[in-house]
């Protein structure tokens, strides 16, 4: 009886080329199970905070590290402020804009329920804008005046819509040019919300 003879050269051959596409696929596999792996925990790890913390790169914006002008406050479920620099006016006053981007998915309330629990010249407020560094508990020797109050807080009451923005006018004067400012903007929160610091100058 004849039997046919086996190639084990062949087999050899196949089972050494086989396994280096079995390596990577399984360093492939074990790549995106570790990446989705971080993305859990780092999801995990927002829930837990209630995805109302601030999440920057740079300066905090917290009240002892606050952002300057222009520079964009974000948050971790994906609000994002910004607030403008001061530009001065023919009449000696400044302008700026607060500028709000609502990244999360679902509608926000900017501010109170009446315009004068919306914006503040001192705080607590949706919106404080104050003379002062934002360490300050009080100033002496200058001041301002917020010029459009009323205007800044019926532009904040208003529901924001997901993936919508808005753009709050500020108007204010200064006693004279080349002091600080401080922007706090906390937007109401059922859960917890950073409020968010701005140091400007105005002049």
């Amino acid at each position: 009886m004849e039997t046919s003879p086996t190639s084990t050269g062949t087999t050899t051959a196949t089972r050494t080329s086989v396994w280096p596409i079995g390596c990577t696929i399984a360093v492939l596999v074990l790549t995106v199970l570790a990446g989705l792996g971080a993305w859990a925990l780092a999801e995990l790890e927002k829930g837990l905070d209630g995805y109302g913390q601030l999440e920057q790169s740079g300066a905090s914006g917290s009240v002892a590290d606050p952002l300057g002008p222009g520079m964009t406050a974000r948050y971790e479920d994906g609000l994002e402020i910004t607030v403008g620099a001061p530009r001065r006016e023919p009449d000696g006053t400044y302008r700026f804009t607060v500028t709000y981007d609502n990244g999360t998915d679902e509608d926000l309330h900017l501010g109170d329920e009446t315009p004068q629990g919306s914006v503040s010249a001192y705080g607590p407020a949706p919106l404080v804008v104050r003379p002062g560094k934002s360490l300050d508990a009080y100033v002496t020797g200058f001041d301002l005046t917020w010029l459009n109050e009323e205007a800044s807080a019926r532009a904040l009451m208003p529901p924001l819509a997901a993936d919508d923005k808005r753009t709050v006018p500020v108007h204010i004067s200064a006693t004279r040019p080349g002091i600080p400012v401080t922007v706090e903007v906390a937007v109401p929160d059922a859960g917890y919300r950073e409020t968010a610091y701005f140091q400007l100058t105005a002049g």
